[in-house]
Order: structure tokens, then C-alpha cells, then sequence
């Protein structure tokens, strides 16, 4: 064991991802922020200590889902043969009782930190709005580890899209708002669909790069259980959704064509739309690279979709 190797298991690629909602939701709460509420209003969003630590505490979230991840698949033998990035259990490069202390360190610390972002956001003064993070809190570490960790696994129950779609787009993007304005704005659900759809398809590429491996060990997931042709066409749902979520969004607060520049951030995600289209099980090298190009086509769609706030 070495730090190397928890750095692998902690898979920072992925972490751009898992900001994005955090990032969206962020610009828009602190341009619509009530001045009675706080005394960081005349500060850039990046510079508030709110984004920062939901920034810490989403990544601790991340990291802790990602270790439990390289967990529960490792000692159920789903990673033993995969294609793609070797998991460090399966290899040994991490044993599954230090695998378990990692987990408990990360939990203990992220929760450590979104308490002091509750704190922070509602002070003592909102004590439902405490109550209610903090329990979305414990739930954040629950879905993280339940992914795949013990019998009742919703990753291995098709289930794991749903939690994606949830806690990448609604609760980080709509939770993010809340904490700098204290309300909710039904017009954010739009864009947070929109992250939530993209996540959603990196996991679904996820799935159809492992979707042998996944059968042989009875990780049902949606790919899985709906076979390859299907699982493309799922595909291509996600990625359209997420395009027209958006640009509802930014028509509604139309203002400036320069909104629409987040458009561009989509054209590598047509051109996955293109490989996905011709993916075979044969051709699983491609669908890893094509992985990473849609994960960084996610970010980089997101800040630019909240270009409405900027000019209003």
C-alpha cells in the first residue's frame, strides 16, 4: 500500500464531474442572494466561502463514492478482468481492510466539513435548513457507499442512474442555491436536469464499456438489462434532453446571444453520440476515450450555461 494508490482509487478524473452541479448552482444563488442574508454578496461566487467548502464537501463525497466503489466491486470480483483503469482492490494494490479504514477517514471528514457549510450558510437562525442538509448529508454518504457495497447494492439493480441523475443535478445544483439564498427557484430545475442527464450518460458509458463484466458477475444495470441497442438509444435520450433542458433555460432568461455559448461545449457530445452509434463490444477501447471527452464536456458545458446570470 501506498499513497499512489489511494490516489488512483480516489480517481481525480472524475471529480470535474461531480463539481459542475456545485459550480452551476453557485453562480446562479449568489446573483440572486437576498443582502439581508449574508455579508459575502459583494464578492464573485468563487471567492465566498460557501462554494469553496460545498466544493470540499462534494469532492469528499466523490472520492468517498469512488473508494467504496473500488470496494464493493473488488471484493465481489466485478472488477477481476475489466477493461479500463485497474481498481486497486481487485489488483491488491489495496487491501480491502485498508480500503474500509480509507472510507471511514474520508466519511468522517467530509461530514466534518459539510457541517461547517451548514453552518456557514444558515448560521442558527434556520434551523429547518440545518436539519434538512445535514440529513441530505448522512444520505449523501449512504448512496455513496450502497452504489456497491453489501447484498442490496442499487448499482447492481439498474438503480444507479436514478441516484446520478439525483444527486449530480438536483442536489447539487439546486442544493448549492439554497445555500446562498435560502429559497428555491423552480427554474432551476432545468439546468440542474440538464447536469443531471449528463452525468447520467457518462455512467451509462461507464456501463456499456463494462457490460460483460458486469453480466458475468450479476451487476444488472441498465445497460445490462437492456442490452446494447437499447442502452444506445437511452443514450442518445440523455444527451438531447440535456440539450433542450438548457436551452429552455437560458430562452427563458433570454437576454444576449452570447447565452448560447455554452452550445459549443455540445459538439463533442454529438461527436460521442457519433462513436456510441457504431460501439460494439469489440470496440470497448473506443468508448473509454470517448468516456473521458464526454466528462470533460459536461464541465465545460456548465459555466457557460449560467452566462444568463452574468447578464441580468
Amino acid at each position: 500500500m501506498d499513497l499512489k494508490s489511494f490516489i488512483k482509487a480516489a480517481r481525480l478524473r472524475t471529480l470535474p464531474l461531480s463539481i459542475s452541479g456545485i459550480i452551476v448552482g453557485s453562480i446562479l444563488g449568489n446573483a440572486n442572494v437576498d443582502t439581508n442574508l449574508t455579508s459575502e454578496v459583494t464578492v464573485p461566487f468563487w471567492a465566498t466561502s460557501i462554494f469553496w467548502l460545498a466544493i470540499l464537501t462534494t469532492i469528499g463525497f466523490q472520492v468517498l463514492s469512488n473508494f467504496a466503489n473500488d470496494y464493493g466491486d473488488g471484493i465481489k470480483g466485478t472488477d477481476d478482468n475489466r477493461k479500463g483503469e485497474a481498481r486497486m482492490v481487485s489488483t491488491g494494490a489495496i487491501s480491502p481492510k485498508q480500503m474500509k479504514h480509507a472510507m471511514i477517514f474520508t466519511t468522517i471528514c467530509t461530514l466534518c466539513i459539510a457541517a461547517l457549510l451548514i453552518y456557514v450558510a444558515f448560521g442558527s437562525e434556520n434551523f429547518e435548513y440545518s436539519i434538512a442538509f445535514f440529513i441530505l448529508g448522512l444520505a449523501s454518504v449512504a448512496a455513496a457507499i450502497k452504489y456497491t457495497v453489501g447484498e442490496s447494492a442499487y448499482g447492481y439493480s439498474g438503480l444507479g442512474d436514478i441516484f446520478v441523475f439525483l444527486f449530480f443535478g438536483f442536489l447539487s445544483v439546486v442544493g448549492s442555491y439554497i445555500l446562498f439564498t435560502h429559497q428555491i427557484n423552480a427554474l432551476l430545475f432545468l439546468p440542474a436536469t440538464s447536469i443531471g442527464l449528463l452525468s447520467a450518460a457518462v455512467l451509462n458509458l461507464n456501463n456499456m464499456r463494462d457490460q460483460i463484466e458486469d453480466k458475468q458477475h450479476h451487476k444488472n444495470t441498465l445497460v445490462v438489462s437492456l442490452g446494447s441497442q437499447k442502452a444506445k438509444t437511452y443514450h442518445y435520450v440523455l444527451i438531447l434532453g440535456a440539450l433542450l433542458t438548457a436551452v429552455l433555460y437560458v430562452q427563458l432568461h433570454y437576454q444576449s446571444p452570447i447565452q448560447y455559448l455554452f452550445l459549443i461545449a455540445f459538439i463533442p457530445l454529438f461527436l460521442n453520440i457519433k462513436v456510441v452509434g457504431k460501439y460494439t463490444q469489440k470496440r470497448r477501447f473506443y468508448c473509454a476515450i470517448y468516456l473521458k471527452i464526454t466528462n470533460f464536456s459536461v464541465f465545460s458545458a456548465d459555466a457557460p450555461l449560467i452566462s444568463v446570470t452574468a447578464t441580468r
